[in-house]
């Protein structure tokens, strides 16, 4: 146990579980819709429009009809996006006995941007630790997503920890540095070396003393 750490907020997507980040996962989501490549940059310009919400109060699925529309597509019916991107995550299995070692030796927390009725689905299909969080900061349930430092001074109160004293593992560096620049501790976890990181975090929380 780290006595320097009283609470410990994960990210979600990249750290409990494996989303899209480095990941050609966007190509084969792209594809399956039976979007072509000479279709990427009209995708990119609709998906421009409604990126800054979808974490915030957008439904992805909302989505549907209007990539339907504007590139033509022929997505069947009852096709739900939040579905397809959850369908794709996977499993990161070398950081669940590192979680349930801090829920038993700190204050464990999520802190995570996601979609509109994403998380609960992502729990429902048992893709993180099945824990009982002693915060969930949700950026579509609170309304505020990251680097947003008012994300983080909400999680911060939910915390009732001095910031010196939280620990956050994010892999996305700017997210690191809002969290840094209220005086959070930070671990910068790499979802392309999981196994890594994994080793890495376990020496910062002493998980082998």
């Amino acid at each position: 146990m780290n006595k320097q750490i009283k609470f410990i907020y994960f990210d979600v997507g990249g750290v409990l579980e494996f989303d899209y980040s480095k990941t050609n996962k966007w190509e084969e989501m792209k594809r399956g819709l039976g979007i072509s490549k000479k279709q990427d940059k009209s995708f990119t310009k609709i998906w421009d429009q409604y990126k800054n919400n979808v974490c915030i109060d957008f439904d992805v699925d909302n989505l549907i009809p209007v990539l339907k529309n504007k590139l033509n597509l022929n997505i069947p019916k009852g096709y739900s996006m939040l579905e397809d991107f959850v369908n794709r995550f996977d499993l990161n299995l070398s950081i669940w006995p590192i979680a349930k070692y801090a829920k038993e030796h700190y204050k464990v927390g999520l802190l995570t941007n996601q979609y509109l009725k994403m998380l609960p689905l992502i729990r429902k299909r048992k893709l993180i630790p099945d824990i009982k969080w002693n915060a969930i900061i949700d950026s579509s349930v609170v309304g505020l997503q990251k680097p947003d430092p008012e994300i983080f001074k909400l999680a911060q109160k939910k915390a009732k920890t001095k910031p010196k004293y939280i620990l956050y593992i994010d892999n996305d560096q700017k997210h690191l540095d809002s969290a840094s620049s209220l005086g959070w501790q930070t671990f910068l976890y790499d979802p392309t070396n999981p196994k890594k990181s994994s080793k890495k975090l376990e020496k910062l929380l002493n998980y082998l003393d």
